[in-house]
């Protein structure tokens, strides 16, 4: 036992393997970064680290045992989730076809518009917070591994919620510096750009439909 931990080894190979599994908040934030660079992939994940952190406490305060006695708030809290994550879908999906319908490559010679710092940060903040994989992961994985005796509850949580932060922190940074690279890519190439931004929204739609039908174990 590891300050309350139940098997951390466990826990930190599980949740290596649930951040890599491909989610709304992993695709977000490669599809921030290939499309405006750098700056915008970290603004985005600092969004999803909030929205994260957010998941956790309300994880440690009990909010997973209530989703487990109150079937119809987690499916007010499913839904909702599902709805935003397939609104987001159609709007890329009609950027996609916006972009498809212009012929030609993108001018670079003018220098990009200055990004709005708040909309990756917000927007990923809310898909954070409506992931279904993060809300399954925190709901029904996160708690299972601290120890209900252990006299200091909340430094398990702390612990487990920093390790989980270290790997989603690696894995998005990978991820940014990936999609910076296809940045200038998606710049000079409408027809590549539409088909990526397509594709994304085509996921971002799957990724809804599966939260509507998932079920809380």
């Amino acid at each position: 036992m590891f300050y309350g931990i139940a098997d951390p080894l466990t826990y930190i190979l599980g949740t290596i393997v649930i951040v890599l599994l491909p989610g709304p908040n992993s695709l977000y934030v490669l599809s921030v970064a290939s499309q405006s660079g750098v700056r915008a992939g970290y603004l985005g994940a600092c969004g999803i680290f909030l929205g994260d952190t957010i998941l956790m406490v309300l994880s440690a305060m009990g909010m997973a045992s209530l989703l487990k006695t109150t079937p119809a708030l987690f499916m007010v809290v499913k839904y909702a989730g599902a709805a935003y994550l397939c609104w987001m879908g159609i709007n890329l999906l009609h950027s996609a076809w916006r972009l498809a319908r212009t012929e030609g490559t993108i001018a670079i010679s003018a220098p990009p518009a200055p990004l709005d710092p708040t909309r990756p940060f917000r927007t990923a903040l809310l898909i954070s917070l409506l992931n279904p994989k993060a809300i399954l992961f925190f709901v029904s994985f996160f708690i299972q591994f601290v120890d209900p005796a252990y006299a200091y509850p909340a430094l398990s949580f702390a612990i487990l919620g920093l390790i989980c932060q270290v790997i989603s922190a690696l894995y998005l940074s990978a991820l940014i510096v990936g999609g910076a690279r296809l940045s200038r890519q998606f710049q000079t190439r409408r027809r590549l750009s539409a088909g990526v931004t397509g594709s994304v929204g085509a996921l971002f739609i799957g990724f809804g439909a599966k939260l509507a039908n998932s079920t809380l174990n």
